[in-house]
C-alpha cells in the first residue's frame, strides 16, 4: 500500500481568539518572515505599560506561525517546546511590531527569533522559540 502523499502547501495563519482579543493583525507571512502588528491600547497592566505577558503571548503566536509555515513544506505541523523573553523597554501607547525570523529550520526543530518593535523602531523585547516538527494527525 502506496501512503498519500503529503500536501506541503504552506499553510496560512488563522488568527486564536486570543489574538483576536489583543488586536493582533497580520502584516507578512512567509517562511523567511512573519510580521504582525498589536496595539498597546488593550494590552496594558495595571500601571499603564504593555504588559509583559502580552508581549509573551504575542511573541510566542508569532513565532510558532513562523514555525508551522515552516513546517507546512515538510507536510508536518509544530509545536512549541521552549520560549525565553527579555524586555528591554516599555510602551505606554501606538502599536506594536512583532517580527519573526528562523535562526534554525530544521526537519525536527526550529528556533526563531521575535522582536518586538515600537512605532519608533526601538526595540521593546526579544524572544527566542524553538517548536518541535510533527507529522500531522489524519
Amino acid at each position: 500500500m502506496t501512503p498519500e502523499p503529503r500536501s506541503t502547501e504552506l499553510w496560512k495563519i488563522t488568527l486564536g481568539e486570543l489574538d483576536e482579543k489583543m488586536g493582533v493583525k497580520i502584516v507578512e507571512e512567509s517562511v523567511e518572515r512573519v510580521v504582525a502588528t498589536m496595539p498597546v491600547e488593550g494590552n496594558r497592566q495595571s500601571f499603564g505599560l504593555l504588559h509583559g505577558g502580552a508581549s509573551l503571548a504575542v511573541g510566542e503566536a508569532v513565532g510558532s506561525w513562523a514555525a508551522v509555515i515552516h513546517a507546512s513544506t515538510l507536510g508536518k505541523t509544530a509545536v512549541g517546546v521552549d520560549v525565553s523573553a527579555t524586555h528591554h523597554k516599555s510602551a505606554r501607547e501606538g502599536l506594536i511590531t512583532i517580527i519573526a525570523t528562523p535562526i534554525h529550520l530544521g526537519s525536527t526543530v526550529t528556533t526563531h527569533e521575535v522582536l518586538i518593535n515600537n512605532a519608533a523602531g526601538e526595540r521593546l523585547c526579544t524572544l527566542r522559540i524553538t517548536n518541535l516538527l510533527l507529522d500531522r494527525k489524519g
